[in-house]
């Protein structure tokens, strides 16, 4: 397979600036900003009600999760953002879109996991070993634990709805789904509440053994494994930002549908090159050498490359596409 960029420009007299053939950037702001924003308002109220347990009760865990909770709350203003910006439609400078900016918000919530509430998680976790201080009201902690579940658990539930409908359309296990999106945004929020889940499970764990002890050491254990949570779900995120930011390719069966997509055009001899890019979340950016049928002028075969981007495009999920023509000597593909 070749591997230099095929010369860029589409050739219909339509579009005579030489750019890629660009289509619109899909929509996909509805099932991800519902999932997004159901988050935030979990997040919001479990965040105040965990702070308010943290002060009454004095437990380190309970501290670690009111962090936590006030950590994801802010990282959903930066996935609502990194969701409305990464949907602007292209411009001059920007041919292909604004899709990667998801990324980088994407990116801004995951740091901010890591940073605020692994780091203070953590942190605290620790003086409450070195310094340790006393508890008590724990019936205020149970309570505001048991009405965190029930929240984030919708919120996990909404998340976890949206990455079952895709995954099935995409024909993969949810998990699997989940690391490999290109919504990053849908990523943060499941991965976000399904540690937040872990976190309240841990926390009570800690506040019911030191009410069983009188030992504020398992309570500050508690505090540093839901930071310890917190750093290996942000970790995971950041690198899966990082990737796509970088240029992450198509996964193999979206690349052989496209393959077999392409080669079945009545226009289409044979392909002989294809690369498919994420520009954004569900927009790909497809480069393809194709042999064409018949044997014909060069404005001819000009004007038939055109009608080639102009059938790709259409798609909602390309968001920009350039075909050249292959020499004799190239392998197909297919």
């Amino acid at each position: 397979m070749r591997t230099r960029e095929p010369p860029g420009g589409t050739r219909g007299a339509d579009d005579p600036s030489g750019s890629p053939r660009v289509a619109r950037p899909p929509e996909q702001g509805g099932a991800s900003t519902l999932t997004v924003l159901v988050a935030f308002v979990a997040n919001a109220l479990v965040a105040v009600a965990k702070t308010g347990a943290a002060l009454v009760t004095g437990s380190a865990s309970m501290l670690a999760e009111a962090v936590h909770s006030w950590a994801d709350t802010g990282n959903e203003v930066f996935l609502l953002v990194a969701d409305r910006r990464s949907r602007r439609p292209a411009d001059a400078t920007h041919p292909l879109g604004h899709g990667r900016e998801a990324y980088v918000w994407s990116m801004f919530a995951a740091i901010g996991l890591f940073a605020v509430g692994a780091g203070v998680s953590i942190t605290h976790g620790i003086q409450e070993l070195v310094h340790p201080e006393p508890a008590g009201d724990y019936g205020v902690a149970y309570v505001v634990l048991a009405v965190a579940f029930v929240l984030e658990g919708v919120s996990f539930l909404q998340a976890r709805r949206q990455v079952r409908a895709e995954a099935r359309r995409a024909q993969r296990d949810t998990l699997q789904h989940v690391l490999v999106t290109s919504d990053p945004t849908l990523r943060a929020v499941f991965a976000e509440d399904a540690a937040a889940l872990v976190g309240l499970v841990i926390g009570g764990a800690g506040v019911l053994a030191h009410q069983l002890t009188g030992s504020p050491v398992p309570d500050a254990i508690g505090s540093i494994l839901v930071g310890v949570v917190l750093a290996v779900v942000s970790l995971v995120l950041v690198d899966r930002n990082r990737r796509f930011l970088v240029g992450e390719a198509a996964q193999p069966r979206t690349r052989d549908a496209a393959l077999r997509a392409i080669a079945a055009m009545p226009q289409v001899a044979r392909v002989t090159y294809l690369r498919l890019e994420y520009v954004g979340p569900r927009a790909l950016y497809l480069v393809a050498s194709v042999d064409l049928t018949g044997d014909e002028t060069e404005a001819a075969v000009a004007r038939r490359l055109d009608e080639l981007e102009r059938e790709v495009t259409r798609s909602p999920l390309v968001a920009g596409a350039v075909f050249t023509v292959s020499t004799p000597e190239e392998p197909s593909l297919l």
